[in-house]
């Protein structure tokens, strides 16, 4: 089976555009699209090296995101704080178990379970692994389709805010933790998209020149 990178080509990230390389084999060659202007490359620049510093700053922020509060919700005048878990707790004690384990699975194993994935995959590929790149490519698709499910606690804050109208009663306040949060959700969906999933098949094509 031949490939784009074989015959030189390239896809421009902007617009789409098929255009070829001077140099099909360099993975940092550059060339400006002649459609939109914008720059090039055969294989995204350091891909790795950004994946693995996207993602060492995330396992940071995942501690205060689970550590310090994520809002505190002042009814009265008294309230206390909440951090994820504390939230989890507070649902399975009220009896709401499906909502607990939404909440879990969705501010919790989620982002942990994308950051070990995203991890194995650049370990992989720095590793030159050849070791089933089409189920790693299958396995990538799905970390980088369900990133977006991982701000559920965040959503439930916003919707809690907005739907709060008797400020003299009550009120809601997020805290360190959903910004700590914010930014390992963030963080990682900027590791899932600096990691080119192209590079898994690279060593297979090498092996066949």
């Amino acid at each position: 089976m031949t490939t784009g990178r074989e015959l030189g080509l390239a896809r421009c990230h902007d617009c789409g555009l098929t255009v070829r390389m001077p140099d099909a084999h360099d993975h940092d060659a550059t060339l400006h699209c002649p459609r939109c202007d914008s720059e090039v490359h055969m294989r995204k620049q350091h891909s790795i090296t950004r994946t693995w510093a996207l993602l060492v700053a995330a396992y940071l922020m995942y501690i205060p995101a689970n550590v310090l509060p994520v809002s505190t919700i002042t009814y009265l005048g008294a309230g206390e704080p909440d951090t994820i878990m504390s939230g989890v707790i507070l649902l399975f004690q009220h009896g709401d178990a499906p909502v607990a384990l939404l909440l879990f699975f969705a501010s919790i194993a989620v982002p942990m379970l994308k950051l070990v994935v995203m991890s194995w995959l650049a370990f992989t590929v720095q590793r030159r692994s050849r070791w089933k790149p089409r189920d790693r490519t299958v396995i990538y698709r799905l970390v980088e389709g369900i990133g977006r499910w991982s701000m559920l606690d965040i959503f439930v804050i916003a919707l809690l805010v907005a739907m709060v109208q008797l400020q003299a009663l009550a009120t809601i306040h997020a805290g360190p933790g959903a910004v700590a949060f914010c930014a390992v959700v963030v963080l990682t969906m900027f590791a899932a998209e600096s990691f080119d999933p192209r590079l898994m098949w690279d060593v297979l094509e090498e092996e066949r020149r």
